[in-house]
């Protein structure tokens, strides 16, 4: 195998790559890139068994072949090299792979192509296609809520499936961790109808964040029940799904709840983030009283004191004291875009539902804590 690359292509790529590879592996090859030369491309793949990323990266090709290197090793090389092209060449008889880039020129140690692992994947039956910017949207505004309690494996993704809402087809995403919810929904594409809901895990969330960053192009989504693959120009990513039910999460939305606050969301943050910085670590608890037009903030800490802040908002129901983990409060209050926020109580011990006032598709539950 020999070719001529340029630089920023193939640390793009590299970086897609290391991404998926885990740093410590018991088993060698898994640590692996492999990289296969031929029709003037490099094909780049990585996999950790559960998920697997190939990009395919430009190039002059001199002579055709396929090697594995170590992935996260060529890549800091690479991501040190000066930018212009870069020569690889591969001496099979010595295992070796050598980079040149100028006068810089690095040998790595290879394994066998042969010996790369591929993640099989069965009939993917629904295909569908959604513009990056949504399927960003459904990923950015609920990941934050997604468990890492590994006993709740379930919980570990984020559920996306096809729904319904005020008799319009959607395609919705929801993450909880059992303390708070988060639910997007976009128009359901077509060729959605009748997709299986799936549980996308944790880490191929992260990488699936990376590809609609990469690109204003519509993204292609193919999906079994035990499988999701996903195709953004020369990138494809093919991952296995979480194998479990997702709770039924409709039933803790409150729908009763009639206690209703509006406030400037920008203030509030502001103002939760000011009076946490005496809360403790670990409960992390803010109070919010309600009377009248006036929302008061307080943590109390008897290890480090008290703070306290008023907050002008509208609000006419009877008086309420609340309390809410003051982290998650600033999760929900980022993920709003517009100036005002809606919360809607129903009492101190039941779920409140946090909204955005102009965007209808996004809804968010908080259950309370003792203060």
């Amino acid at each position: 195998m020999r070719l001529t690359i340029e630089k920023p292509k193939l640390a793009r790529a590299l970086a897609h790559m290391a991404s998926v590879v885990e740093r410590r592996n018991t088993i060698p090859i898994l640590s692996n890139v492999l990289l296969t030369a031929g029709d003037n491309a490099l094909k780049l793949t990585a996999t950790d068994l559960d998920m697997e990323v190939v990009e395919t990266v430009d190039c002059t090709i001199a002579a055709d072949g396929a090697v594995t290197v170590p992935a996260h090793m060529f890549n800091d090389i690479v991501r040190k090299l000066p930018d212009g092209d870069i020569a690889i060449d591969r001496d099979a008889e010595q295992e070796r792979l050598t980079i040149t880039s100028g006068p810089a020129q690095f040998s790595l140690q290879t394994l066998p192509a042969d010996d790369f692992p591929t993640l099989s994947v069965e009939d993917l039956d629904h295909a569908f296609t959604v513009p990056a910017a949504d399927l960003k949207r459904l990923i950015e505004k609920t990941r934050f809520a997604i468990s890492t309690e590994e006993t709740r494996y379930y919980l570990n993704g984020i559920y996306l499936h096809a729904a319904e809402t005020d008799g319009k087809e959607t395609l919705r995403a929801v993450a909880t961790d059992g303390h708070r919810l988060a639910q997007v929904e976009i128009a359901l594409p077509a060729g959605a109808k009748g997709m299986p809901g799936v549980i996308v895990p944790r880490k191929t969330v992260a990488d699936l964040l990376r590809l609609t960053e990469a690109g204003d192009e519509d993204i292609r989504i193919e999906l079994s029940p035990s499988k999701i693959r996903v195709s953004a120009g020369q990138i494809v990513l093919t991952s296995k799904l979480i194998d479990g039910t997702f709770p039924d999460y409709e039933r803790v939305i409150p729908q009763g709840n009639d206690k209703r606050l509006e406030l400037d969301n920008v203030t509030f943050e502001q103002a939760v983030d000011r009076v946490s910085t005496l809360s403790n670590d670990k409960g992390r608890a803010v109070k919010l009283a309600l009377a009248g037009d006036t929302l008061t903030l307080t943590v109390n800490n008897p290890e480090s004191g008290s703070a306290t802040e008023e907050l002008p908002v509208s609000y006419d129901a009877d008086p309420l004291e609340i309390g809410f983990n003051a982290r998650y409060l600033l999760d929900i209050a980022q993920q709003l875009e517009s100036e005002t926020a809606e919360f809607l109580f129903a009492d101190p011990g039941s779920p409140t539902m946090v909204r955005d006032v102009k965007d209808t598709s996004t809804l968010y539950v908080l259950m309370p804590m003792r203060v």
